[in-house]
């Protein structure tokens, strides 16, 4: 015999679980975003009206009270009949895309670990190839851009890696592989230990280029953790001290000397770039770079990511 009851959950209201580590879930984007108005009224609370209805006019000169138009995408002042258009001045303006698909390709975007493609955002959205391709763009290049305001600071990971595949013909010389290596684009990575991320692409892992990134990037007054490859050396000059690893000799940890934080990124940043992208060019790696570290960095700023993107769209 079985006992009829109700269930655990209701059906008919879900809720994002406790145990969930989501900080913004599907359900909770589809009710706060139903509809293009839903998002456009987003947009201008964001920009324009916390409150939804007053705003500074430029005509009038004072806050004044707006309502949406509507037959367009902007709001007009009830006292002088000015339209100010939420979408000017961001990367929606003049695309003729629905705002709702604009603000679920931002959901997907922030909601994913390792990156989506363009090819999967256009099956996402239902639009063509080259919408979901310049919408990607987009939102890579414009919000997620790193500007690297503020120098890292207090204990700093460094360490750098090249970027592309293996050479196909497996018997070259060691010059031969060398010159293979050096070749491909370098990336150097710099981690504060529990903080922000920053990626560079530098022309080589040689010399004076390496050495100027990292002083453009760190704080002088950090500890730098590096291994014992060469270009690092005269970097113990510049900062308050410099402990290295020495990873020739086998050694990985040294009580609380070592790269692990920086090589555990590389890790998630080559896989995640290969299973996502594929291949990059060299042309446009830095700014694919910059999305991993803003990915890598948002998850430490308070608010859900989709939250933090919407936030530089509407600064932007």
């Amino acid at each position: 015999m079985y006992t009829v009851g109700m269930a655990a959950n209701d059906r008919n209201n879900p809720i994002r679980q406790q145990s969930s580590d989501s900080d913004y879930s599907l359900i909770e984007f589809m009710k706060n975003y139903p509809d293009d108005a839903a998002c456009l009224d987003a947009l201008w609370r964001e920009r324009f009206a916390p409150d939804g209805h007053t705003a500074d006019c430029p005509r009038c000169e004072k806050p004044r009270r707006f309502h949406r138009t509507k037959t367009r995408a902007s709001y007009t002042c009830d006292s002088c009949g000015l339209h100010i258009h939420p979408m000017k001045g961001t990367i929606f303006q003049k695309s003729t895309t629905s705002l709702h698909l604009w603000f679920y390709a931002m959901y997907l975007v922030a909601s994913t670990r390792c990156g989506i493609s363009a090819k999967q955002l256009e099956r996402e959205l239902g639009v063509t190839y080259k919408t979901a391709h310049r919408m990607m763009k987009l939102i890579r290049t414009d919000l997620m851009k790193d500007d690297g305001d503020e120098p890292l600071s207090g204990d700093v990971e460094i360490d750098e890696t090249s970027w592309g595949g293996r050479p196909r013909n497996k018997h070259r010389t060691r010059a031969e592989a060398a010159a293979f290596r050096e070749a491909k684009p370098t990336i150097l990575g710099m981690v504060e230990r529990g903080g922000r991320l920053r990626l560079r692409v530098i022309p080589s892992r040689r010399g004076p280029a390496l050495s100027r990134t990292v002083k453009a990037n760190v704080n002088p007054a950090s500890m730098i953790f590096t291994d014992d490859w060469q270009a690092y050396k005269p970097l113990r000059y510049d900062f308050l001290g410099h402990r290295v690893i020495n990873h020739s000799r086998g050694m990985y940890v040294d009580g609380d000397t070592h790269t692990n934080t920086i090589e555990g990124v590389f890790g998630n940043l080559k896989t995640g770039m290969r299973g996502a992208y594929k291949k990059v060019s060299p042309r446009y790696l830095q700014s694919y770079l910059d999305e991993f570290a803003w990915r890598y960095n948002a998850r430490h700023e308070p608010g859900a990511m989709f939250s933090q993107l919407l936030a530089r769209a509407s600064r932007s």
